[in-house]
């Protein structure tokens, strides 16, 4: 067993470097595609988030105007039924002893 370098292939060595080069140049374009494709999903998702966003403002503007349309309405109903029925009650008994105290004066 001798210690001899081996012969180098010059032409062996020169295919082995191309393959690799071109292997690389693959892995690349590959990479390179992958990356163009993550940003036009990425414009994609942040154009939808945008969209999404507005519709969250207009969503909120509307329940907001909703609220306080029906607590209007509730409030308005509610807190006036009480005093207007007692203000019907009481003024119709004020009016008809009225009318009977004139009657009766009158006499």
């Amino acid at each position: 067993m001798s210690n001899q370098p081996s012969p180098v292939d010059p032409e062996g060595e020169l295919e082995r470097s191309l393959l690799n080069a071109e292997q690389a140049l693959s892995e690349l374009k590959a990479r390179y595609s992958q990356v163009k494709q993550g940003q036009s999903q990425q414009e994609e998702l942040q154009q939808r988030l945008s969209q999404l966003q507005q519709e969250v403002k207009q969503i909120q503007r509307q329940l907001n105007s909703l609220e306080i349309e029906l607590e209007s309405r509730l409030f308005s109903w509610v807190r006036l039924s009480d005093p207007f029925w007692q203000a019907v009650r009481f003024g119709g008994i004020g009016l008809i002893g009225g009318w009977f105290l004139h009657w009766l004066i009158r006499r």
